[in-house]
């Protein structure tokens, strides 16, 4: 099943994707190698493995993973970082061309984030859930696995979730995240 929404005046086909919390989302879980996570992930499409800088001496050798469909300036559908020692600990959904996920049936993806903060108060206000505001200030879901990002889509803030789960050297989920996520709450590829 597809989920289609219109970014930018384009709309976009995105698969859809499960999320279970502390396990994965979609075809990727947590603890797997580079070369599990390039299996799983060749079914989206192109891969390419880098090499990530070592920041911080605590952290295993650490490599990032993108995915690309079609034309390569569309820029990657999904990235995800794989440590040596724990594995796949990270995966970011595109907000334009990555895979819908919803979290108790709120798309996560290509949202844009005041309308998904609107909702996420109003389920709050409901008594059907919870949320918590990200550093820049916007809301998103309660879930200790989920961090809200955006990204830029023409004159919109969409939102580009991060599923998260602590590394190796890591105390905290925020610790794992690489340092480029944290520019304001944007994503690099905007």
């Amino acid at each position: 099943m597809t989920f289609k929404a219109e970014a930018d005046g384009a709309v976009a086909d995105w698969e859809e994707w499960p999320y279970v919390p502390a396990v994965g989302v979609g075809p990727l879980r947590f603890g797997m190698t580079v070369d599990e996570v390039v299996e799983a992930a060749e079914v989206l499409g192109r891969t390419q493995v880098m090499d990530c800088r070592r920041d911080h001496a605590v952290f295993s050798p650490t490599w990032r993973i993108e995915v690309r469909r079609g034309v390569a300036s569309t820029g990657p559908v999904v990235t995800a970082d794989v440590s040596h020692d724990a594995g796949l600990f990270w995966v970011a959904a595109n907000a334009v061309h990555g895979p819908q996920v919803k979290l108790e049936g709120i798309c996560l993806v290509g949202r844009d984030l005041s309308e998904l903060e609107s909702e996420e108060v109003a389920r709050d206000e409901a008594g059907d859930g919870c949320f918590r505001h990200m550093p820049e200030g916007y809301a998103g879901p309660d879930d200790s696995g989920v961090v809200m990002r955006g990204q830029l889509v023409g004159p919109v803030l969409r939102s580009r979730p991060l599923f998260v789960v602590s590394r190796d050297g890591a105390y905290t989920k925020w610790d794992s995240m690489p340092d480029e996520e944290y520019r304001h709450g944007q994503s690099p590829d905007s």
